[in-house]
C-alpha cells in the first residue's frame, strides 16, 4: 500500500513538473524566443534560462542549499562536471552557475513540447548510441567554447542506476584540457530522492549542492587526460559521500 501511496505521488510530482516547466516557458517566451536566434545573444538567453530554472525548483517546492559557491570566479569559462541524478540536475547547474554555458546532453530531451524547441537550438545533442554523433557533438562543444562558452557534461554518461557514482567517460576532460579551460566540480546527493524516475516517488523539500571547487588545466597535454578524470571521480565522490 505505501508503495503504491509513494509510486502515484511520483506519477502526480512529475506531470506537476512538466506542467510547471510549460508554464514559465510560455510566461517568458518572448524574451527566450528573442535571445535563442543568434549564437551572439546566448549570454543574454543563459540569462533568461536561469530564471526559468530557479522557478521551476521554487514552484517545484524544492529549497536550494548551495555550499561552496563563492568558489566560482565571475566570468570565468568553465567545463562544469557533476553527478548525474535527475531531471533536477539541468535546473541546478543553471541556478548555482552564473557564468554563461550550454549542455551535452542525450537527443530524446529535444522531443520534449516547448523545453524540446529550446533545447536543441541552444544545447549540443548527441545519440548515446552513435558513435559519429558522439564525435560530432564533441567537435560542436569544441567549437561552442571557442567562443568563450563554457560547458557542462554529466561525466557518468546518464543517469547511472549506481545510487552513488558510475565511471567517468573521457570527453569532458579532453574538452578541458584542449581548451585549457578549468574543471568546475559539483555534487548533488539530493536530486535522485527528490526526483527518481517516473514511478518511484519524490517529493519537495531542501535540495543541496556542493561547489567542490575547480581544477586548473593549464599546461596540461593528451597525457594527463586520464589522470584529471580520475581526480575529478575521487573529488565528486568523496564530496557524495560526506553529503550523504
Amino acid at each position: 500500500m505505501k508503495k503504491a501511496i509513494i509510486s502515484a505521488f511520483g506519477i502526480l510530482y512529475h506531470i506537476w513538473y512538466y506542467l510547471v516547466m510549460a508554464l514559465v516557458i510560455l510566461s517568458i517566451f518572448p524574451f527566450i524566443y528573442a535571445t535563442s536566434r543568434k549564437p551572439e545573444d546566448y549570454p543574454k538567453f543563459f540569462k533568461w534560462a536561469r530564471v526559468w530554472a530557479k522557478a521551476v525548483l521554487v514552484l517545484m517546492g524544492l529549497r536550494m542549499k548551495v555550499r561552496g559557491a563563492e568558489k566560482i570566479v565571475e566570468g570565468q569559462q568553465y567545463v562544469i562536471c557533476a553527478n548525474h541524478a535527475s531531471e533536477l540536475d539541468i535546473m541546478m547547474a543553471l541556478a548555482i552557475v552564473p557564468n554563461p554555458f550550454v549542455f551535452i546532453g542525450k537527443k530524446e530531451l529535444a522531443s520534449l513540447p516547448l523545453f524540446g524547441y529550446f533545447y536543441k537550438r541552444t544545447n549540443v545533442l548527441v545519440d548515446r548510441k552513435s558513435v559519429a554523433s558522439k564525435r560530432r557533438a564533441m567537435e560542436m562543444a569544441s567549437a561552442k567554447m571557442n567562443t568563450g562558452i563554457g560547458m557542462c557534461i554529466f561525466p557518468e554518461g546518464g543517469i547511472p542506476n549506481n545510487p552513488y557514482l558510475a565511471p567517468f567517460k573521457m570527453g569532458a576532460f579532453k574538452l578541458a584540457v584542449e581548451h585549457q579551460v578549468p574543471i568546475l566540480s559539483i555534487a548533488f546527493p539530493d536530486n535522485r530522492r527528490h526526483f527518481p524516475d517516473f514511478t518511484k516517488g519524490g517529493f519537495p523539500g531542501r535540495v543541496r549542492a556542493e561547489v567542490i571547487g575547480v581544477q586548473d588545466t593549464e599546461g596540461m597535454k593528451e597525457e594527463h587526460i586520464m589522470a584529471l578524470r580520475d581526480q575529478t571521480f575521487q573529488r565528486i565522490f568523496g564530496a557524495l559521500n560526506e553529503l550523504r
